[in-house]
Parts: structure tokens; sequence; C-alpha cells
């Protein structure tokens, strides 16, 4: 019986009470201090608006000088450069035509030259009388050739050629450095790529064209087909910056404000 008595009270005390005390003690928590107070942050200052904040960075961001400069900074100014030189291309290819219909001025006296040679003495009576026979193909063809070439020298071509390669070189250069400068002012630094080096190229080509025309003032014939060869080379760097010039459009409008 005691061996029972003992066995039973080992096992009570071995198992653990299966309910808990009445009064159990709860830990003090003690509240963390505020972020505010960690940073050494004023709790009475303002949050910032971060919206806000990003707007203006975008807004700021094409302004080299915050601006300073006004109007030069804003989008006005800035599309000038697009406009003027759309305008030029397109003046380019008018121009382009002009010195084509010169050049067909000077090339048909060329071919009525050379069909004169080709014309068949008036065979005459023996009495040494012309005869009167219809006029032949060769002759025709000399006649409708002199008759295009009359019509043409109203035009005055050349005088007109020589004014549009005056106005593009002079506008041109001025609005191609202006435009970088532009660029400059709104970011504080040019952009070299594709669009760059087009704009340089045509402008050193507007400059080599132009320095040929005392040549061919001369009547040289290899400063002519040099001045049609690079004018046609200008014109496809011309059309090779359309795309590049819009992209950069875009981006003024993102990036600047009104004026």
């Amino acid at each position: 019986m005691m061996l029972m008595a003992s066995t039973l009270s080992l096992v009570t005390l071995s198992v653990p009470s299966r309910h808990k005390p009445h009064h159990q003690p709860t830990p003090k928590l003690h509240p963390l201090p505020h972020i505010s107070s960690r940073l050494n942050v004023s709790k009475d200052l303002p949050i910032p608006n971060t919206h806000k904040i990003l707007d203006q960075t975008s807004n700021d961001a094409a302004l080299a000088v915050e601006g300073q400069l006004g109007i030069l900074e804003g989008r006005t100014f800035a599309l000038i450069h697009p406009v003027v030189m759309a305008s030029l291309f397109l003046y380019t290819l008018w121009a382009g035509y002009l010195g084509w219909q010169w050049r067909r001025v000077r090339t048909i006296q060329n071919e009525i030259n050379e069909l004169k040679k080709q014309v068949k003495p008036t065979p005459v009576t023996p009495e040494g009388t012309s005869l009167e026979v219809p006029p032949s193909q060769i002759e025709l063809k000399i006649q409708q050739l002199t008759e295009e070439r009359k019509e043409l020298l109203k035009g005055s071509y050349r005088d007109r050629h020589y004014n549009a390669g005056s106005i593009l070189l002079g506008f041109g250069v001025l609005e191609a450095v202006g435009g970088g400068l532009n660029t400059w002012i709104r970011t504080g630094q040019l952009f070299p790529g594709p669009h760059l080096f087009a704009g340089t190229g045509i402008t050193v080509l507007w400059a080599l064209s132009a320095s040929l025309v005392p040549s061919m003032q001369k009547g040289s014939e290899t400063a002519r087909s040099l001045h049609i060869a690079l004018n046609t080379l200008n014109v496809l760097l011309f059309v090779s910056q359309l795309p590049t010039g819009f992209d950069i459009v875009l981006k003024v409008f993102e990036f600047t404000n009104w004026p």
C-alpha cells in the first residue's frame, strides 16, 4: 500500500497542471520612440509632397542655369530650331530644282550645237539658187530645243539658284549653330549622336558647295559636278535627320514649359 501511494504521488508531481493560473503577470511594453525623434526631425514640419517634387525635378531637368535666362530656356525658343530647319529642308529641294533648271539651260545649248553639226547643207541648183526642201528631223529637233531654251531663259534660273544657295548658306549655318547653343542653354551639354553629326556634316557641305561657285562661274565642269555631288549628299543627310529631329521635338515637349 505504501508503495502504491508513493507511485501515485510521484505521477502527480511529474504531470504539469493544465489549468493556467488566474493571475499571470503581464510584461510591461515600452513604446518605441517616434521616427521623427530618431531622425532628429521636428514633428511640426509638414510632410513634403513627393509628386510635386518629382514634377518640379522633371520640369527643371532641362534648365541649365535654373531658368535665369527666361524664355531662352523655354519651349518657344527650343522649337525655333526644328521649325527653321524643316523649312530649310524644303527650301533645299527648291534650290536643287532651280539649279537643275539652270543646268538644263546650259546643257540644252550643247545639244543644239551638236545637232547643228549633223545638219546637211541645203542643196542648190546649178545656178546657185537654194532649193526649198522640207526641214529634216534634225532641224525640227533644233527648233524645238531652241524654243525650250528661250522659255528656260525667261525663268532667270541662274540668279534664282544663286540667291537660294546664299540664303541656305547664311540661315543654315546660323541655325545650325543656334540649335546647338539652345541645347546647351537648356541642358548644359551637347549630346553626340546621329542628329548632331549629320547636322555638322550638312553645315560643312554647305560651305564646301559654296566655295566651288567661283570655279563654276569660270566654266569648270569638274567644279559643277562636285557641286552637284555635295548637294546630293547634303539632301541625303537632311533626310536622315528627320526622324531623329522628331524624337528631339518630343523630348522638348516633355521636359520644357511654355513660353
